[in-house]
């Protein structure tokens, strides 16, 4: 019989936990195992352990008989077939345990200098008023992230708003207290900072350059369509305050990663045209996506139109695979997250890390499951002074478990999606599902390709990556 050639190199697999059933009966055949094919032949992705394997084509024909199969058995398949494919799970219906945070974004100012009909924060002010965090909230909250950390462990301090340069003072200060704090604590400190970059500074840029440093940077496009869905006061072309931030940053420092994050909504140009516009711009990497919930419903992307969004998409990744196949720089960040998460076998029953490793602190204090949902009830998790409530965060990694969640828990992709974002969920559902398969169908048959071609991008990405995504394959 021939062996299956598994693609990639991984680390090994961790060890096998008790299987808790969940509902009646295990998943579906569909749900446990996918043939795709490329270039090369035909392929098996084996869901649990996010496994991608060679395939004979006489064997891709009788796992597609199987996986149409209602009652079928994966490992029942592969012991028939004399094949290695199964071990004990990898992934059960066993909720995680609140891990220690790794990560703490600060809402500093709940406030912004633009009006985007497409913001979720309602220009930073969540529904609410526009405020501003005072110090000793900031310091209390870098403070509570080293008590709650692992001993020695790398830990993020973020700054998000509305615009978190409206509050450059304290990010300074910040900056300088967390540096020194967790120095003295063992935990050296990174930061993040999310930007419309209209009013950054030279001292701002000289500290980003300075201190371990990744920016995102709000785009939407040349100056037309970015300045269509990003008003500036008075008038004035927000564009041309991003370039001239830019320029900012060319000349008095660069932080170690700069992204640009591309928020498409139906008034969104060619996505190919935004792309390299982007790259031209000199960002390290230029990422989409859809917006499914905002104030105004005409800027969401729907189940309506999220078919032309996976078209766009795929037009986008196949320019990527075609230019990092040829060896040439081509920093598509959804489709480059994507290749490298599959190569490192990743595989997880959640989104991201809210309400795990991650919580966000609004300008009272007050601690949420992710910065996107701060303020909303559902999803608070305690406060700075008082430390994270660990029942919340227990409940919140319960109920949002993927194989817990319908339709999810019969969904091939659920291990790489992780069940879709708790804040667009929880407003809109799952309204995307049908484009997460399609984005994911086809970064699978680029992996392989890209494998064969270029096998050199996938040690270059383990060399120098840095934090990636967690849902950038999505």
């Amino acid at each position: 019989m021939t062996v299956l050639l598994q693609i990639g190199r991984r680390p090994p697999d961790p060890p096998p936990q008790p299987h808790t059933a969940l509902a009646p009966g295990p998943p579906g055949p569909s749900a446990q195992a996918k043939v795709f094919r490329s270039a090369h032949g035909a392929h098996l992705f084996v869901v649990d352990g996010s496994r991608v394997y060679d395939l004979p084509e006489s064997l891709a024909a009788r796992f597609e008989q199987w996986t149409a199969t209602p009652d079928a058995s994966l490992p029942d398949l592969a012991r028939d077939l004399g094949l290695p494919l199964w071990s004990e799970p990898r992934i059960d219906g066993t909720p995680a345990e609140p891990p220690p945070l790794a990560s703490l974004s600060l809402n500093v100012m709940q406030a912004c200098n633009l009006s985007c009909g497409h913001c979720y924060a309602d220009e930073g002010r969540f529904g609410g008023s526009a405020r501003s965090m005072p110090r000793h909230t900031a310091y209390a909250a870098v403070d509570r992230l080293l008590a709650e950390a692992a001993p020695g462990a790398d830990v993020v301090v973020g700054f998000m708003g509305g615009e978190p340069l409206l509050a450059r003072d304290l990010v300074h200060d910040v900056v300088r207290y967390a540096t020194r704090t967790g120095a003295e604590a063992g935990n050296p400190v990174r930061f993040s900072l999310t930007t419309n970059l209209t009013t950054v500074r030279p001292q701002d840029a000289r500290l980003f350059a300075a201190h371990p440093f990744t920016v995102t940077v709000s785009l939407d496009g040349d100056r037309a369509g970015h300045d269509a869905l990003r008003r500036a006061p008075g008038g004035a072309s927000a564009y041309d305050r991003l370039r001239a931030g830019l320029e900012v940053l060319a000349r008095h420092g660069r932080p170690r990663h700069l992204s640009a994050r591309v928020s498409v909504t139906p008034h969104t140009g060619r996505l190919l045209d935004v792309l390299e516009h982007g790259i031209g711009l000199g960002f390290d990497e230029v990422g989409f996506a859809a917006v499914v919930s905002a104030p105004d419903p005409a800027y969401e992307i729907t189940a309506r139109t999220f078919g032309s969004f996976l078209e766009q998409m795929l037009e986008c990744g196949e320019r990527a695979l075609a230019e990092l196949s040829a060896g040439r720089s081509y920093p598509f960040g959804n489709f480059q997250t994507a290749l490298h998460q599959l190569h490192r076998g990743t595989h997880r029953p959640y989104p991201c890390g809210a309400g795990a490793g991650y919580l966000s602190a609004s300008a009272e204090g007050d601690l949420y499951a992710c910065h996107r949902l701060v303020d909303d009830p559902a999803f608070a998790m305690g406060s700075v002074a008082g430390g994270s409530d660990l029942e919340a965060r227990q409940r919140h990694l319960a109920a949002g478990h993927v194989d817990r969640a319908e339709p999810c828990r019969s969904c091939w992709a659920r291990y790489l999606c992780g069940g879709g974002c708790y804040h667009e969920v929880s407003r809109r559902g799952r309204p995307g599902c049908d484009y997460i398969r399609g984005w994911l169908a086809f970064c699978l048959r680029a992996y392989v390709e890209m494998s064969q071609t270029a096998p050199e991008f996938f040690q270059h990405r383990a060399e120098s990556a840095t934090t990636a995504s967690a849902t950038g394959v999505a």
